[in-house]
């Protein structure tokens, strides 16, 4: 009996806590990406201090020039 009532609060308290993390992979998911493949919006470009230049060849018509998000793809 004294097995069950621990067991029982282990698996409680993983269940609390495992809202807590969903909660923090939610928040962390938001998060702006560092891959260079990812594509970023103008208003990212631009926060960024590049600009938007439409590019001369490619499948991506769009792409950031300068700033900190130098040659990303724009969306």
């Amino acid at each position: 009996m004294h097995i069950r009532r621990i067991l029982a609060a282990v698996i409680a308290t993983a269940a609390l806590a495992g809202l807590g993390l969903t909660g923090a992979t939610t928040a962390q998911a938001s998060a702006p990406s560092d891959n260079p493949w990812d594509p970023i919006s103008a208003a990212t470009c631009q926060q960024g201090g590049g600009t938007v230049t439409k590019a001369q060849f490619g499948r991506n018509p769009y792409y950031c020039k300068g700033g900190t998000y130098d040659n990303r793809i724009v969306q």
